[in-house]
């Protein structure tokens, strides 16, 4: 069903520290948030919010995303799985005390969530992106959505619905969400960033159904945990330029949707739970 392969995790890490590089890091700014010297530059011992950062060849940005990461609570562990980095990335990560889990070759698209969350040790476990800096005051509200009892706290993001024709990508987000009788959620996804998850809603969906957000989506959904958008984050401004002629991960992501929906049909029957109203099909056969 899928248009585009998704490598699968090898669970085989490497050294943490690259080989034949560059032998001087990139340094780290000191200046960096010098107004909030409260925030630590390791990790908590016993983390109350786990945040995972998957990241491949960013080495000039994940310096200031682990920094607002760290801010975002107290008691807080940095993950960063460095998937397939040719660059320092692992290295500034380290140096930012954040916990790197390295591995030689690419794992695929959103696998470094699932490898990520096993290794998470908090309570809250918040997923954001190394290609895109987030201030910690945006991060905050899902964090504090789960505290307050929500198990899947989610980016009330719908994208440029207004453009016409409407992305393919936003249809299959309303479509799935409308399939799972959860029309108020719009286009709000597991596929975009951030959003955070209890500890109970990982341990009810699986670490390794994250790798495929929307099916998570659907399980979160249909074993009965507490699914909410809780507040909007601008994601598209802080992507980086798309590749001229279209996106390229727009039919991997397609391909997400419609496992997606084979899993809510195979859960809840051929028409999905929904019932056949006043048909007499039995009349045309």
């Amino acid at each position: 069903m899928r248009n585009v392969q998704r490598l699968r995790s090898r669970r085989r890490s490497v050294s943490r520290h690259p080989s034949r590089e560059s032998l001087q890091p990139p340094a780290i700014p000191t200046a960096y948030r010098p107004m909030e010297p409260q925030i630590p530059r390791e990790n908590h011992p016993h983390p109350c919010v786990s945040v995972i950062i998957p990241a491949m060849n960013e080495a000039g940005k994940i310096s200031a995303v682990i920094a607002e990461a760290r801010a975002v609570h107290p008691e807080t562990e940095v993950i960063v799985v460095a998937n397939g980095c040719k660059d320092q990335t692992a290295a500034v990560a380290e140096r930012m005390g954040a916990k790197v889990l390295s591995f030689a070759e690419p794992l695929g698209h959103d696998v470094g969530r699932s490898v990520g969350a096993e290794a998470a040790k908090g309570r809250i476990l918040l997923f954001t992106d190394s290609d895109m800096v987030i201030p910690s005051g945006e991060l905050r509200p899902f964090v504090q959505a789960v505290q307050s009892g929500v198990d899947v706290a989610l980016n009330d993001y719908t994208g440029p619905i207004e453009r016409q024709p409407v992305h393919r990508v936003i249809l299959a987000k309303y479509t799935l969400n409308s399939m799972l009788g959860r029309s108020d959620l719009r286009g709000a996804s597991m596929t975009a960033v951030p959003h955070a998850l209890s500890r109970r809603a990982l341990e009810t969906i699986g670490p390794s159904e994250l790798s495929i957000p929307p099916k998570a989506q659907a399980a979160a959904v249909n074993r009965g945990l507490r699914v909410e958008a809780v507040y909007g984050v601008e994601v598209g401004r802080l992507n980086p330029g798309r590749i001229p002629g279209g996106d390229p991960l727009e039919m991997l992501v397609l391909g997400d949707h419609l496992e997606a929906l084979e899993a809510v049909i195979a859960e809840r029957g051929i028409r999905g739970g929904y019932h056949d109203g006043g048909r007499r099909r039995s009349v045309v056969r």
